[in-house]
């Protein structure tokens, strides 16, 4: 499990130091580490809940994204998006989970025993929403492009609260920035295909 851990933090810093050259990218990577993102769930339950799962999660949505782009783009991908976006796209869309998931136990009955299990919840120090917190902490370091704004706020797609609530913005965002689509197939894809639950 440590091994595995390691390795994904390495795989994270490896592919962000090489791509991501822009000003303040060299503290957010300092931040990241001083944070739990290393370490991790990427949920409570219902994807890659388990120390770790944050990073592997955004690893895993990286490879999705990139194949999608590259297959929709064709050879002359990088005129359309680059590398870099992607990168910063797919590692940080989630950087809103930071610090967020908290270890709690609850009793469950093992062999007609009661023993304490632990499980995760959630101590959100920062309810600020979803992609338009992972924007915001993002922001607070570097400046990200219209589009790379776009694709982490609306990576949710129809699972987001305001979409939920009937707001017609995603729509919007998808017709105008069809990296954004991308993306959100490269996160669900990544969920739903290669993570277990």
């Amino acid at each position: 499990m440590e091994e595995k851990l390691e390795q994904n933090k390495q795989e994270f810093i490896t592919l962000f130091e090489k791509y991501v050259k822009r000003d303040g990218a060299d503290k957010l990577l300092e931040w990241l580490g001083s944070t739990d993102f290393f370490v991790a769930p990427a949920s409570t339950k219902f994807h890659s809940a388990y120390a770790g799962g944050l990073c592997e999660h955004s690893l895993l949505v990286y490879k999705r994204f990139l194949t999608l782009v590259q297959t929709e783009f064709g050879d002359k991908w990088e005129e359309t998006i680059s590398h870099e976006s992607i990168v910063l796209i797919a590692l940080l869309h989630d950087v809103c989970k930071v610090n967020t998931y908290k270890v709690d136990y609850k009793n469950v009955k093992v062999d007609g025993t009661w023993v304490q299990q632990p499980y995760y919840t959630i101590d959100d120090i920062l309810p600020y929403g979803h992609g338009e917190k992972s924007v915001y902490i993002i922001n607070g370091f570097i400046r990200l492009t219209r589009e790379e704004a776009m694709a982490i706020n609306w990576h949710m797609g129809g699972f987001d609260a305001r979409v939920k609530g009937g707001s017609y913005s995603l729509t919007d965002a998808f017709y105008k920035y069809p990296v954004c689509v991308l993306f959100h197939m490269a996160d669900l894809m990544s969920t739903y295909l290669d993570e277990p639950r």
